[in-house]
């Protein structure tokens, strides 16, 4: 089973100096921060807040070449966690067949956002994120690591 996450937002955790995407499910609260680099968050935090570059990023660039070809991001999905290294497929529409693309979350995140595409995770992944850990971290964040990334 999948289920469908809300990007909730981007933060930087001083604690492993590397950004986090928090994606949350709205149904049940359940929550999966997903760490990614500098450049990679800087993607994300550009499509969440509709910033256009002078020239085109390589996250653009995919869009602007699936555009170009007609194909269509349809979601992403979360599939896997294994030694703290989550793992994610693209879902491609072309023509009438259906592809699948592996890719890192962090990639797969970035195009979604460009597509007005649904991210969805495993619910495999939702509870390998052990709540227990994941409250834990949360209750050593202070207001002061939330914000804008710095460009």
């Amino acid at each position: 089973m999948i289920t469908q996450m809300h990007i909730k937002g981007l933060m930087f955790d001083p604690y492993n100096n590397a950004y986090i995407v928090v994606l949350r499910d709205e149904e049940h609260s359940d929550m999966l921060p997903i760490w990614v680099g500098k450049s990679e968050a800087g993607a994300i935090s550009m499509a969440m807040e509709n910033v256009t570059p002078p020239r085109p990023m390589t996250h653009d660039f995919m869009k602007s070449f699936l555009d170009a070809y007609n194909a269509k991001v349809i979601s992403v999905v979360i599939t896997d966690l294994s030694e703290h290294t989550y793992f994610a497929k693209i879902h491609l529409m072309y023509e009438d067949s259906e592809y699948t693309v592996d890719a890192r979350p962090s990639d797969a995140i970035a195009l979604a956002l460009r597509s007005n595409a649904p991210v969805f995770a495993n619910d495999s992944v939702i509870t390998k994120q052990s709540s227990e850990e994941l409250e834990q971290w949360l209750e050593n964040l202070k207001p002061e690591d939330f914000g804008k990334l710095d460009s």
